[in-house]
């Protein structure tokens, strides 16, 4: 029988240096695991530097994002992640720090994850209440995704067309619809990470 595959988006982020290099080294070797320890990668980001969040909280960081194809389940893929995290140095000490790797799952299919009330609780928390709660189950898609340029940008590059299950508008519609300054606080920078060969 064979198996059912979805594709995942995550977002990729670093602001200091890694075990694995600096910034750039850190997303290209994460780029690799994940192709490795998650699914085929169908797509991928430019790369693009962004003012850390919440407003000097840190260095600028590198941030990307990429679309995979995968067998595993939403909360295999989320451990998959954690453990890709760890194997850079990251250790989950206080929040929204600057921090080596970052790897956020943003989306899988069209979940939406635990149930809507849940989610929709979520998306709408304040600013102050997201810095001191952490939610204890997997939410997809990730709540705030529609606010934050430094996601849905590079999220352009490989999944514009993606339709939020609960909002109804795509990524290329959510990217549109933020402020303008928002927008231009994203930069695109000369380099850029290279897809694993397959099998790699």
């Amino acid at each position: 029988m064979p198996q059912i595959r979805s594709v995942v988006l995550v977002a990729l982020g670093s602001n200091r240096p890694s075990a694995w290099g600096d910034p750039r080294e850190t997303l290209q070797r994460a780029v690799s695991q994940v192709g490795s320890k998650i699914g085929v990668i169908r797509a991928l980001s430019g790369l693009y530097r962004t003012p850390a969040f919440p407003a000097g909280s840190g260095p600028d960081f590198v941030n990307a994002a990429l679309a995979a194809e995968t067998a595993l389940s939403p909360g295999e893929v989320l451990s998959a992640l954690h453990a890709i995290e760890a194997d850079a140095g990251r250790e989950r000490n206080v929040r929204w720090s600057a921090r080596g790797l970052d790897l956020d799952l943003i989306a899988a299919g069209d979940l939406v994850l635990p149930d809507p009330e849940t989610h929709e609780e979520w998306r709408d928390l304040t600013l102050e209440d997201q810095m001191k709660r952490v939610p204890e189950t997997l939410i997809l898609p990730h709540p705030r995704m529609q606010e934050r340029a430094f996601v849905l940008v590079p999220l352009c590059d490989v999944a514009p067309d993606w339709v939020h299950p609960v909002s109804g508008r795509s990524v290329s519609e959510m990217c549109a619809g933020l402020p303008q300054g928002a927008l231009d606080e994203v930069q695109k920078l000369h380099s850029a990470l290279v897809k694993p060969q397959k099998g790699a």
